[in-house]
């Protein structure tokens, strides 16, 4: 992160700290070093994962999907977006029973708009529901869940 945003290592540590001890960011060391994922019961969740979804371009990608192709029940970004790094590549999973060529479409031009390529990952709830501990390994960008009160990813 200190090389992204040209910083000192230690400001950027600060920082983080900063985060942790608001209860913004959930820390937990793993070996040498420590992971950090969005406190998603925090008062300003939403508030800052829209700011976020807005500057990556997933905003609209996310409302033409809950608007057009039904049955979503959440969606996230898992790799290097997830990570703070703007690799060039998103990787986004979709849960839901919805259809996939729509997807596909508004994937493609979405790609054009923001020129990142979109990587896509459609499960059902129940594929969902057997693959949650792999996507809970690295960290992820909740984007939408139909239903806030289960926030629970």
């Amino acid at each position: 992160m200190a090389l992204e945003f040209g910083e000192s290592s230690n400001s950027v540590r600060l920082e983080l700290n900063r985060l942790t001890d608001a209860k913004v960011l959930l820390s937990k060391p793993e070996g040498r070093t420590i992971q950090y994922r969005a406190n998603v019961s925090h008062p300003f969740f939403e508030e800052l994962s829209s700011v976020v979804r807005k500057m990556v371009g997933l905003d609209q990608v996310i409302i033409k999907v809950v608007s057009e192709l039904g049955g979503l029940e959440r969606a996230f970004i898992t790799g290097d977006y997830a990570s703070g790094r703007d690799s060039g590549l998103i990787d986004l999973v979709v849960v839901g029973e919805i259809n996939r060529r729509r997807l596909e479409h508004l994937t493609a031009k979405t790609e054009t708009l923001i020129r990142r390529k979109i990587r896509t990952l459609v499960v059902s709830e129940s594929e969902y529901q057997n693959l949650k501990l792999r996507f809970f390994e690295g960290p992820l960008l909740l984007l939408w869940v139909s239903h806030p009160e289960k926030v629970l990813i």
